[in-house]
C-alpha cells in the first residue's frame, strides 16, 4: 500500500434483519443486543420531576392591570403575571384532586382490610369450634369403648373376629374441611 492511499475501515459482521412479529419477539432482540457486550453501561432513566409552578411573588412593583394608565409594555407583564397565577391555581386544584382520590382508596383499602379480618375471624372460630367438637365427640368415643371393654371384654374380641368388615375408624369418616383438604 502507498502512504498516500486511503485505508478502508473494517466492516463489522453484518447481521441478518430481523423484524419482530409480537411484542415478545421485539424484547426478546433488545434483550439479544443489550447482553451482546454485558460490560457496556446501560442508562436507566429516572422518573421526570413533577412540574411545579413558581411561587407567587411576595411583591408586586407597579401592577397597572390592562386598564388605562398602562403603557404598551406593561399590558405584557400584566399578562404573564395574571397567566401563572392561573396556572399556579390550576396546579394547586389538580392536586387538592389527586390527594382526595388518595385519600378516598386509602379509606377503601382499609375498610376493605377490616371486613377481609372480618370474615378471617369468623371462619377462624368456626374451624376452632369444629375441631373442638370433633375432639369431644372422640374422646366420649374412646371413653364409650373403654367403659363397653372393661364390662364385656372377651365377647367383643370374639365379634372382632367374626365381624371384621364392620368395623368403622372415626378418624377416616369425611368431614367437610375449609381449604378444600
Amino acid at each position: 500500500m502507498a502512504d498516500g492511499a486511503k485505508r478502508l475501515p473494517a466492516k463489522k459482521a453484518t447481521q441478518p434483519l430481523v423484524i419482530p412479529r409480537s411484542a415478545a419477539e421485539e424484547q426478546r432482540l433488545k434483550l439479544e443486543r443489550l447482553m451482546r457486550n454485558p460490560e457496556k453501561q446501560v442508562l436507566i432513566l429516572e422518573k421526570p420531576k413533577d412540574w411545579a409552578p413558581r411561587p407567587p411573588p411576595e411583591f408586586v412593583r407597579d401592577v397597572m392591570g390592562s386598564s388605562a394608565g398602562a403603557g404598551s409594555g406593561e399590558f405584557h407583564v400584566y399578562r404573564h403575571l395574571r397567566r401563572r397565577e392561573y396556572m399556579r391555581e390550576e396546579f394547586m386544584e389538580k392536586q387538592a384532586g389527586q390527594q382526595r382520590l388518595e385519600d378516598e382508596f386509602q379509606t377503601k383499602l382499609d375498610s376493605n382490610r377490616k371486613v377481609a379480618e372480618e370474615k378471617t375471624e369468623k371462619r377462624r372460630k368456626k374451624r376452632q369450634k369444629l375441631k373442638e367438637k370433633k375432639m369431644l365427640a372422640k374422646k366420649a368415643k374412646k371413653e364409650l369403648t373403654k367403659t363397653a371393654e372393661g364390662s364385656t371384654e372377651n365377647s367383643s374380641s370374639e365379634e372382632e373376629v367374626q365381624n371384621p368388615s364392620e368395623k368403622v375408624d372415626d378418624c377416616e369418616e369425611s368431614s367437610f374441611v375449609m381449604g378444600g383438604r
